[in-house]
């Protein structure tokens, strides 16, 4: 088996871990279920030789353990702090540069005390990341961010815009 089929397999988990996470409104059941999906897009990377990115998804599973405990807005500078050298030591051009902004992004979404504002981070940093994996040549990666950005989507409406239905008396 090939690597890039191998890759494609990992993301192919990491969708259906995607496509569960955000029609759970309790943020530590999305913070798990993206620690679990983060590994194995990192994974996914290693398979492609795409270092900047998995570096940057091993970082995000540590970032959501962490969160899990504390959405300090100083641990959030540290993570963003090294994001940003992370993405400077493996540094390979446009595709590092997207994947570090999607990534702080993310950094932003996880340290969201509320998961509306979680919701909102996480849209803007997996529209960058769709660009990333266009790029970066995987076709499961970009269906997986369109799934995510889906679920995110559907899970806002959900919680956000449905009108609530009053029962009749």
């Amino acid at each position: 088996m090939s690597l890039f089929i191998l890759s494609q397999i990992l993301i192919g988990i990491a969708i259906v871990s995607d496509i569960i996470t955000f029609q759970f409104k309790k943020r530590v059941h999305i913070l798990s279920f993206l620690l679990f999906s983060s590994t194995m897009i990192s994974m996914h990377f290693m398979c492609l030789g795409h270092w900047t990115a998995a570096c940057l998804t091993l970082l995000g599973a540590s970032r959501y353990i962490t969160s899990l405990f504390s959405t300090s807005k100083k641990i959030l500078a540290v993570f963003m702090v090294v994001t940003v050298i992370i993405s400077a030591l493996t540094f390979e051009g446009l595709l590092s540069f997207l994947g570090c902004t999607g990534a702080l992004f993310g950094c932003m979404a996880t340290f969201s005390s509320e998961d509306k504002h979680l919701r909102q981070f996480m849209f803007i940093c997996t529209s960058i990341w769709i660009v990333h994996n266009y790029l970066a040549g995987s076709p499961g990666a970009v269906l997986k961010e369109l799934i995510f950005m889906s679920s995110n989507m559907i899970g806002y409406y959900r919680y956000y815009f449905r009108p609530r239905i009053q029962p009749l008396p």
